[in-house]
């Protein structure tokens, strides 16, 4: 057996619990052996073992680290090396994942408010929908729902504050003169709590004239005491609508409107001044316009699953050509679930605001079809040069509102028989707003077309 001089104090001599950091042992054989079979057993030593091999002697060198019995996870080791990698302090990057999660969470909450709030409004319009399986031809209470007028929010009305204003009519002089006051309890705009608030006055349908009050700085109640004087003629008062806007001045952005007032001049008393106190109301989405009327028939019949339209004449239409006149056609569309279905449409009328057409058009539409239809009736002003022009639109059906829901009922209600019924006409954006229509509903014999086309046998 060769012997083994050590360079440093023997590794048999410390006591089996001492653990030895760093020591660097060199053994020396005498003569040349095979170390391969040296076997050193420990359980506290990790043994770096470099051989140094001479014909004679040999040279060994031992190094020993410190080990731990303790195991450690591979995911940390491997989070660990990642987070080396990156030049960035751990604080910070601890402090951007913060960040990112935060943003994250932040994101699925409003997505879920955002399906919850969806979730409420079908369930809201799906109880609103009106119910035509128990309609048997003696009442029309059950299919009629109110005006918006007829509504009353209650509590859930935002105050928007008050305006006092004064009307007074001259009819010797055909003058209107409206006067803005004050204001009092102005919603706040501004972050800081106030407002910069002045007002708007014009005249509806005509809006020819537009006056504005002077700007009041940081407040809330302002005093205006300024007054506007329109010219109208008597019959033209009766027609008409005072529209007073109370706005928030911003210098750098858009002018942001508190409320408004909409005073019908017909049911005003003339005989000595108005002057009162309103609340403002929320502003209309759409300006109020004169746009004409328009007279329809309609007549359904369960057993033959027919509608029948008759356009019997319109009257008062906006004037779209530059001689004051137009040539207007009306369009009769239905659509089947909000989706473009059947239309037609009348004759055009030459250079006339007053057309006269008593044109019928039928359409086969089940019971349970009739459901799910709505009408729309369009006016339309021809031109051969350039594109048409709309001049207004209504819609009738279980989706309306007001006047139009009511003749839908009454045609319902009372099977066999024409129902006939003004109608005021509305804008096209405001209707096409309220009944956003999809696109057409494919003919099934054009998919067979289409199939035997792409798919030859």
């Amino acid at each position: 057996m060769p012997t083994i001089h050590p360079s440093s104090d023997p590794v048999t001599s410390a006591p089996p619990s001492s653990t030895f950091v760093g020591t660097h042992i060199n053994f020396t054989t005498t003569n040349n052996t095979n170390l391969t079979n040296y076997t050193h057993t420990s359980t506290n030593l990790n043994l770096d073992v470099n051989f140094t091999t001479t014909h004679r002697p040999t040279s060994i060198t031992l190094t020993t680290h410190a080990s731990t019995n303790a195991t450690v996870d591979p995911a940390v080791i491997f989070i660990n090396g990642l987070l080396d990698k990156i030049p960035l302090p751990r604080w910070a990057i601890y402090s951007i994942f913060s960040s990112g999660g935060l943003l994250i969470l932040l994101c699925i909450l409003c997505i879920c408010i955002k399906c919850c709030c969806k979730g409420k409004k079908k369930r809201h319009q799906k109880n609103e929908q009106i119910n035509l399986k128990g309609v048997d031809g003696k009442t029309t209470t059950a299919l009629v729902q109110p005006d918006v007028s007829d509504v009353d929010y209650g509590s859930t009305k935002k105050q928007r504050g008050k305006l006092l204003y004064s009307l007074d009519y001259n009819a010797a002089l055909s003058t209107l003169t409206v006067g803005i006051k004050q204001a009092n309890g102005l919603k706040a705009m501004d972050i800081g709590g106030s407002s910069d608030p002045y007002v708007k006055v014009y005249i509806c349908p005509d809006k020819t004239k537009t006056c504005e009050t002077k700007v009041f700085r940081k407040t809330l109640n302002p005093i205006f005491n300024e007054q506007f004087t329109f010219q109208l003629s008597k019959s033209t008062l009766l027609k008409s609508t005072v529209v007073m806007k109370v706005f928030d001045f911003d210098r750098f952005s858009k002018h942001e409107i508190i409320g408004e007032l909409r005073v019908q001049l017909c049911d005003v008393d003339w005989n000595h001044v108005i002057e009162e106190w309103q609340d403002l109301a929320e502003p209309a989405k759409f300006e109020e316009e004169n746009l004409g009327e328009i007279c329809l028939s309609l007549r359904y019949v369960p057993t033959a699953s027919k509608l029948t339209v008759v356009i019997l004449e319109a009257k008062n239409l906006k004037s779209m050509d530059i001689g004051g006149s137009s040539d207007p056609y009306v369009k009769v569309q239905l659509a089947l679930d909000k989706r473009k279905w059947k239309k037609r449409k009348t004759s055009i009328k030459k250079k006339t605001l007053n057309p006269y057409y008593n044109e019928s058009f039928t359409f086969d539409v089940t019971f349970e079809q009739i459901q799910r239809v709505n009408l729309v009736i369009s006016v339309w002003d021809h031109d051969a040069v350039t594109r048409n022009d709309p001049i207004g639109k209504i819609f009738l059906g279980c989706d309306a509102m007001g006047n139009q829901l009511r003749h839908w009922a009454d045609m319902l209600s009372n099977p066999r028989r024409p129902v006939a019924q003004w109608h005021s006409l509305l804008l096209a954006e405001q209707v096409n707003s309220t009944l956003p229509l999809k696109k057409k509903i494919p003919i099934p014999s054009k998919l067979i077309e289409n199939a035997h086309r792409w798919h030859p046998k």
